[in-house]
């Protein structure tokens, strides 16, 4: 059976007269989990927002590739974390996930209790309100969102940047859980979790993609990114 593959063509977006996405075109693939690498301002979370539907493209087109056919992207084949975790802070954690499972429908759905077990939520914890939750449990949450709906993409814009050490490791391992049934592409300024999590590494640079490969065997994989990186402005 064919792998499913995300395939983006020539995407573009600018804001007034300054270009950020000239002709963004790259194809992931189910399995895998790319970092998706650039300065600040580069464009990374513009083309997560595109991908997302929150934003519209100026030109260029992305369709997936189920099985040998392909399609446009139907908005319930991604599935999103942002940087910043947008829950009800007024509703514990235990509400908010059965308040989701309502609205999300499942085969094979679990409890409210068997989702936060998922993502080790205590049982003392899962019964608060959420306003009270650390970064990482927060961020628990939001991940959650996305192992309940099983998305077929999945994009994570800075997942780890407020997390604590324990909940990061924890973080990690439900990505890497994920990437057998999902094309997930990590948006990350933290190298070393790219070197260590990622299966392929992918510069957004100067509005472009390309591929870093063979970067495990790269003795000096900072340097190279660095470098890769450098003459990127940051104006953008």
């Amino acid at each position: 059976m064919n792998r499913l593959k995300l395939e983006l063509r020539d995407i573009q977006k600018s804001f007034g007269n300054q270009s950020v996405l000239k002709g963004c075109s790259y194809t992931f693939e189910q399995g895998n989990i790319y970092g998706l690498l650039g300065r600040n301002g580069a464009g990374k979370t513009t083309l997560f927002n595109i991908l997302y539907e929150e934003m519209k493209q100026d030109s260029g087109t992305f369709t997936l590739h189920i099985d040998g056919k392909e399609r446009a992207v139907d908005p319930e084949d991604i599935g999103m974390v942002f940087t910043d975790n947008y829950l009800p802070e007024f509703l514990t954690g235990y509400e908010f996930v059965s308040f989701f499972l309502d609205l999300h429908k499942q085969e094979n759905q679990l409890s409210v209790d068997e989702y936060l077990d998922i993502v080790s939520i205590d049982e003392e914890s899962r019964h608060r309100i959420i306003k009270t939750y650390s970064s990482g449990m927060q961020s628990k949450l939001s991940l959650l969102t996305v192992i309940i709906t099983q998305p077929k993409i999945i994009l994570l814009d800075e997942p780890l940047t407020a997390v604590d050490v324990v909940s990061g490791i924890e973080l990690k391992q439900l990505f890497m859980n994920l990437k057998s049934e999902s094309i997930i592409i990590l948006s990350t300024h933290m190298l070393q979790l790219a070197e260590d999590m990622c299966d392929e590494l992918v510069l957004l640079k100067g509005g472009l993609l390309s591929s870093m490969e063979d970067f495990r065997s790269e003795e000096q994989f900072e340097k190279q990114i660095i470098q890769a990186l450098s003459e990127e402005s940051s104006a953008l």
